[in-house]
């Protein structure tokens, strides 16, 4: 299938990167416990599995369902159900592993995330082997990898923001038309659209803010049946989740009359998005758009609480990040996808944040999302 390729390709480089470190197996285990995407990105499969991936090649999928597994899984060599091994992780790995090799002391890496019961646990039954549970392991490398998407992903999150910038526009009609007036009606909204749309879900917990919350960065709750896209400031942070892929946009609704301190934080907003935008290039310095937009805010004596961006995947928030911690020689690369959410906040005014999606390409940037600040 052409969409396996794809996972192969992300295996090989795994292989690859255990042989040239002496690395004999990595595990990648997603469960209640401890969820983790590298299933789904090595795999298709969506959650709840254990992967071995080992330096000779061996692609070994332990999922809790098999017959989903069956289905959805691709680019394993084998399946094992878990109920084989009584249900118990570490018996199925003391297992397989022993059949893949007689020799002792060979490096296995875990996920630095790995509780200390579990570690334990693992040690114990995996005595012949030498575990690592380190943070620059082959687990760091897996989410570097993801920091750069293939086409494969680029297709599911370019079609994950389409839906997003249908939906909007319905609801911006919506609006307009009076059909939604509060924030559970645009929320709920958003929610059956997604679904009619084939998305799976959406990519977090809609945050839908109006006039009387929009001072928060991420209202709590998430939404209410308060006014919603009334006179004055509002807010909507959402995405939908295509294949696994997620979408990620804010818009503000602006309706008036609204008061000149008001119309400041809107340009404002609007001017750092187009300012920042130029520097959503490859081989640019994150620092520098972070920089650019600190210094349109701080010009009016207004300061952003929060990053500028972040990348977006099979998880809302991945790498890379947009912010001062990304320190000074971090730069955007060809196959990013991040976004840019300049934001300010009063609790008098309310608030605005205009957020999009960027693909960074080899010769500049394709913004996938047309979130707007809608003035009405």
């Amino acid at each position: 299938m052409e969409k396996e390729k794809y996972f192969r390709n992300r295996q090989e480089k795994i292989f690859q990167w255990l042989r040239e470190h002496d690395v004999f197996a990595a595990i990648f285990s997603d469960d209640e416990d401890l969820r983790d995407v590298s299933i789904r990105y090595f795999t298709g499969h969506p959650a709840d599995a254990t992967l071995i991936l080992t330096r000779d090649g061996n692609s070994i999928l332990i999922p809790w369902d098999e017959i989903l597994a069956s289905k959805m899984a691709m680019a394993v060599d084998k399946i094992y159900p878990l109920t084989k091994f009584e249900r118990k992780r570490s018996l199925a790995l003391k297992s397989i592993l022993g059949e893949l090799t007689s020799s002792k002391k060979q490096k296995i890496q875990i996920s630095p995330k790995t509780s200390h019961l579990d570690y334990c646990e693992l040690k114990n039954e995996l005595s012949d082997f030498e575990l690592e549970c380190i943070s620059s392991g082959v687990h760091q490398y897996a989410v570097n990898m993801r920091a750069v998407k293939d086409d494969y992903e680029i297709e599911c999150t370019r079609k994950a923001c389409s839906i997003t910038d249908e939906m909007t526009q319905e609801i911006y009609s919506m609006v307009t038309s009076g059909k939604i007036r509060t924030e559970t009606d645009v929320a709920l909204y958003a929610e059956k659209m997604l679904r009619e749309k084939g998305c799976e879900k959406t990519s977090f917990d809609t945050l839908a803010a109006g006039p009387d919350r929009s001072f928060a960065i991420h209202a709590f709750p998430g939404y209410t049946n308060g006014p919603w896209g009334t006179t004055g400031l509002s807010i909507l942070d959402y995405g939908v989740c295509y294949e696994g892929y997620a979408s990620d946009c804010t818009i503000t609704i602006a309706r008036g009359p609204l008061s000149k301190e008001q119309e400041q934080l809107l340009d404002l907003v609007q001017n750092a998005k187009d300012e920042c935008l130029k520097l959503y290039v490859p081989g640019e310095k994150i620092c520098r758009a972070v920089q650019k937009a600190d210094e349109i805010f701080a010009c009016a004596g207004k300061f952003m609480p929060h990053g500028l961006g972040h990348g977006t995947g099979l998880e809302i928030h991945e790498a890379p990040f947009v912010s001062k911690k990304s320190g000074s020689e971090k730069t955007f690369e060809p196959g990013n996808i991040i976004t840019l959410e300049p934001g300010l906040y009063d609790a008098k005014l309310g608030g605005v944040r205009l957020e999009n999606d960027v693909l960074i390409t080899e010769n500049g940037n394709e913004v996938l999302t047309n979130s707007k600040i809608f003035r009405i």
